[in-house]
């Protein structure tokens, strides 16, 4: 980072803070956090809430092996049937 990101004020960090992250650019290493408590903690929260929604979402299942197969059969049937059997 610059020497412009080291004396950027918190509100300038803070508005791209969002970015930041989205990015996926390891925010804890941005030279605004090493002189500002305040900006650290609100990132350390952020860090506290995102983790605590990982955890609230339920966990994906994998699909079971044969949904492939399933859908194929299924189409095939529909295919077997004809167009007027859905009418």
């Amino acid at each position: 980072m610059t020497e412009e990101a080291k004396k950027m004020s918190c509100e300038e960090f803070q508005a791209q803070l969002a970015d930041l992250i989205g990015s996926g650019v390891d925010v804890s290493n941005h030279p605004h956090l090493k002189s500002c408590p305040t900006c650290r903690a609100l990132l350390a929260d952020l860090e506290t809430i995102a983790e605590a929604a990982r955890q609230l979402l339920p966990i994906e299942e994998q699909p079971k092996e044969d949904l492939w197969d399933r859908i194929e059969s299924a189409i095939r049937e529909e295919e077997e049937e004809g167009p007027d059997a859905t009418k």
